[in-house]
C-alpha cells in the first residue's frame, strides 16, 4: 500500500536551511513514509508525540515530525529542522 506524503509549505522552508545531507536523509524518509507507512520504528528516536503526531530524528540534531489520522492513507510532514525548535 503506498501512502500519500504531503510536506507543508512552512517544512519546505526550513528544508533551504538544513545541511545538504540532512535534506538527503530527509527524501529517504519521506519516501520511506511514502511506501511503508508513518510508523517508522526503524527511524532514529522514533515516538509518537501524542495523538495522531509523530517524529523521528534525522541526525542527532535534525528532525521531522508529521501526522496520520489512521485509516487514511495521508501522512503530512509539519515540520523539518533542528529539534531545538521543533514544535513539541
Amino acid at each position: 500500500m503506498n501512502y500519500e506524503v504531503r510536506i507543508k509549505k512552512k517544512a519546505l522552508k526550513n528544508l533551504d536551511r538544513l545541511p545538504l545531507d540532512v535534506r538527503q536523509i530527509f527524501f529517504l524518509l519521506v519516501e520511506d513514509l511514502r511506501q511503508n507507512g508513518p510508523i517508522r520504528r526503524n527511524w532514529r528516536n522514533f515516538s509518537k508525540l501524542g495523538g495522531n503526531e509523530y517524529h523521528c530524528h534525522l541526525t542527532y540534531s535534525y528532525v521531522a515530525c508529521w501526522t496520520w489520522e489512521k485509516g487514511s492513507i495521508e501522512i503530512e510532514v509539519y515540520y523539518a529542522g533542528s529539534r531545538e525548535k521543533a514544535p513539541y
